[in-house]
């Protein structure tokens, strides 16, 4: 490629990438502005005196600091449970041959049913459990129900690919079943279990419809209801503050890409998706 050709395509990369970097500039700096600066218009991209303040606000006038361990905690819980059993229910559905392996074609109708069908049962039998206003339908839910019905699917596309033989050689140094898949078709699906990890830990940390339907109590909630409950004495919105705490809303994600971007790529390669 020629340096004319180069500089063209690079030229076009930026103007293709600014209508996506330019709503999180605006959300950064726009949260380092007073409150009657945040909708001026034209928007002011370069803050003259930023106001560090609103992020302290945000954790002080508001139980942010607990609405994020809140968050945080439940998008790990929910990651760690759906990489285990997505994995176990993946290895099953690629190399175990049982009766019931053709109903994986039925299992693969959760991923066409929207939460909101749903959402109106699930809150009835949690309500009978007892469960409402607790953290546990929404640990429980994702791990077992439709969400984790995609990360089934990722990996079983993953354990197709592995070579019979590598088997063959665990069954001869006597490896049972449960032991080839965690000595033998485990240590390879790094690449698969990353990109579970990334695509969980993000659905379940903008987790919306679910905590605002089964929780009540502000320090229950987690971060993207709590997000909208930033409004003064008056009911009016805080919009800088509230801008303040969404910035650190993308910290966690964007540690979770940067560590596992590579195997998350190359999992959805040889898992057989794309975007």
């Amino acid at each position: 490629m020629s340096r004319r050709a180069k500089i063209a395509t690079y030229v076009v990369m930026v103007v293709l990438a600014v209508p996506f970097v330019f709503p999180t500039w605006w959300m950064i700096t726009a949260s380092l502005l007073p409150a009657n600066e945040v909708l001026a218009y034209p928007p002011k991209l370069f803050p003259n005196q930023p106001q560090w303040e609103n992020y302290k606000t945000a954790f002080t006038d508001f139980p942010l600091a607990r609405q994020y361990f809140n968050s945080l905690y439940i998008a790990v819980l929910v990651t760690l449970g759906t990489m285990f059993f997505s994995s176990l229910a993946g290895y099953a559905f690629a190399r175990i041959r049982f009766r019931g392996e053709k109903l994986f074609a039925l299992i693969l109708i959760g991923l066409m049913v929207p939460s909101e069908v749903t959402i109106i049962p699930l809150f009835r039998v949690v309500d009978d459990l007892g469960l409402t206003n607790t953290h546990w339908p929404l640990i429980v839910v994702p791990i077992f129900g439709a969400p984790s019905v995609l990360a089934t699917f990722v990996m079983r596309q993953f354990f197709i690919t592995i070579p019979g033989e590598l088997e063959e050689a665990g069954r001869l140094d006597g490896l049972s079943r449960f032991g080839l898949y965690r000595r033998v078709a485990l240590p390879i699906a790094k690449p698969a279990l990353a990109a579970v990890a990334i695509f969980t830990f993000l659905n379940t940390w903008n987790f919306f419809l679910e905590p605002l339907v089964y929780l009540t109590d502000k320090d229950m909630f987690t971060l993207p209801v709590a997000l909208t409950q930033y409004v003064d004495v008056y009911g009016g919105h805080l919009w800088n503050v509230q801008l303040a705490a969404a910035t650190t809303t993308v910290v966690p994600v964007l540690i979770v890409f940067i560590i596992a971007q590579r195997q998350f790529v190359e999992g959805l390669a040889q898992s057989g998706l794309k975007g």
